[in-house]
């Protein structure tokens, strides 16, 4: 007779870039009896979430929320914006900047992509360049991803909003904020951001499942002209129902419940508070990386990511394999290397509700992986990490003191 493995001890480690694990609060939450969309007490929810990702994405725009994975928020931006034939400027950041330029492809839109290699996120000089050539102002629209979660590069929207200007083009500017929001500083109306793209499952800190476009007042002028087809990403009357916290369709009840009660979290530790603990988390990574004597794939510092860290393997060894290591000793799982580095980089997820103790045992996982795998290292990079987090616990504590 089959017998069934062994149970194994402790919790499973999910220290991918996303999905992230979800606390019991919004389990909890999600797990209520689920409400008549149409009723009284659904049209409070609707308004609450919708007002809650206003404070998110820092607007004072339209949000708009699909029951959707992140994707669907790509082509919600595209086909409310643009028509068959439109120019569009991309930039090659990593593997999602790609997919997103082979959707536009897909939906009749012409993308042209500033190359790179992987290792920065957006070159802004290029942007500014590319844009001044267009005197025609062919291009409709620059698509950019905020946070790579391919590469752990994360792109400066600020400047890039700056290169725009200063190029006097009159493109929208569309940000892809999947992995960021809620993890990273994100400012749409201050940036001068016309559409935002999210979603549920990264830095909010729920499952998979939720999507969001958050839309300017150009954005929506666009829309009104725009002649790509489309039916249930529409916004016109996603904006319109929405005034009364309702939706056209049948919406994902559940998952607002947990939305709701997300909301409420970041602000109860403070949005400033929960950037600056990611920024700690990803300096401590990267600090036992280079302890390890293993290479950081992003190069620039200017770029560094606060919600992952992708690790390039030395020449020789599998990636793929240490995963596998890692997580049938440690029942961890890491995140894999996509497309042009499969293989070549893992990626340390650090990112939504997680605290020192957390990234300490995922860094020690790591470690000793590291030694199970055979793949050469350095000693000392969880060492390097807990230093770090203790020194800046202790000038924390000094400065509330």
């Amino acid at each position: 007779m089959a017998t069934n493995a062994p149970r194994v001890a402790g919790r499973h480690f999910l220290q991918i870039p996303g999905p992230s694990p979800v606390p019991e609060r919004i389990l909890s939450a999600i797990a209520r009896q689920t409400i008549d969309h149409r009723g009284p007490d659904f049209g409070k929810l609707g308004l609450r979430v919708l007002d809650g990702m206003r404070t998110i994405f820092k607007t004072k725009g339209h949000v708009v929320i699909y029951p959707a994975s992140g994707t669907g928020a790509w082509e919600a931006a595209l086909a409310n914006t643009l028509s068959p034939g439109d120019k569009v400027l991309m930039v090659e950041t990593g593997h999602f900047a790609t997919l997103w330029k082979t959707m536009a492809a897909k939906l009749g839109v012409e993308a042209t992509f500033i190359p790179s290699d992987w290792r920065a996120g957006a070159d802004v000089a290029a942007i500014e360049a590319a844009l001044r050539e267009d005197k025609a102002h062919a291009f409709k629209a620059v698509c950019v991803v905020h946070n790579e979660t391919s590469t752990g590069c994360t792109s400066r929207i600020d400047e890039v909003r700056k290169a725009i200007d200063a190029a006097g083009h009159p493109a929208l500017l569309m940000v892809d904020t999947i992995s960021s929001l809620a993890s990273v500083d994100y400012r749409h109306d201050e940036w001068g951001v016309d559409v935002t793209v999210a979603g549920s499952q990264k830095g909010l800190m729920l499952p998979p499942g939720l999507s969001f476009n958050a839309v300017s007042e150009k954005a929506l002028a666009a829309s009104k002209t725009s002649r790509l087809p489309k039916s249930f990403w529409g916004w016109e009357e996603m904006i319109a129902v929405g005034k009364s916290g309702y939706f056209p369709y049948t919406p994902a009840t559940n998952l607002l419940y947990g939305l709701d009660e997300a909301i409420k979290m970041l602000h109860e530790e403070g949005l400033d508070s929960v950037f600056a603990r990611h920024l700690r988390h990803g300096e401590a990574t990267r600090r036992a990386v280079a302890a390890w004597g293993l290479e950081n794939l992003c190069t620039n510092p200017k770029h560094f990511s606060p919600v992952l860290t992708a690790v390039v393997m030395p020449e020789g060894h599998d990636a793929d394999k240490l995963r596998s290591v890692i997580l049938d000793a440690f029942d961890m799982s890491l995140g894999t290397g996509l497309s042009k580095v499969a293989k070549k980089v893992f990626r340390i997820g650090h990112l939504g509700d997680i605290n020192d103790l957390t990234l300490i045992g995922t860094l020690a996982g790591v470690e000793m992986g590291l030694g199970l795998a055979g793949v050469p290292h350095k000693a000392g990079g969880v060492a390097a990490a807990m230093a770090y987090l203790a020194d800046t616990k202790r000038e924390g504590s000094a400065k509330a003191a």
